[in-house]
């Protein structure tokens, strides 16, 4: 069971600054993820099936897929 906090497709789960593993849209056949701190936060609703919308600092766009957790 995956940690509920780690869900990216809830918007509670996600902060700006955080790492987290996308899809870009030209990668969503392959599911070709790509890695990045989150810089902004695109979608609006609560919760999205697909996974939220974010940029990333480098200025890629995507869904997340996986919510990288922060090592102590």
């Amino acid at each position: 069971m995956e940690n509920d906090h780690l869900d990216g497709r809830k918007r509670k789960n996600i902060q700006i600054g955080d790492v987290v593993e996308i899809v870009q849209k030209q990668h969503q056949r392959t599911g070709e993820l790509t890695e990045g701190i989150v810089k902004r936060i695109l979608t609006k609703a609560a919760n999205h099936p697909h996974g939220i919308k974010v940029m990333l600092e480098l200025g890629e766009v995507g869904r997340v897929k996986n919510i990288i957790p922060e090592e102590d």
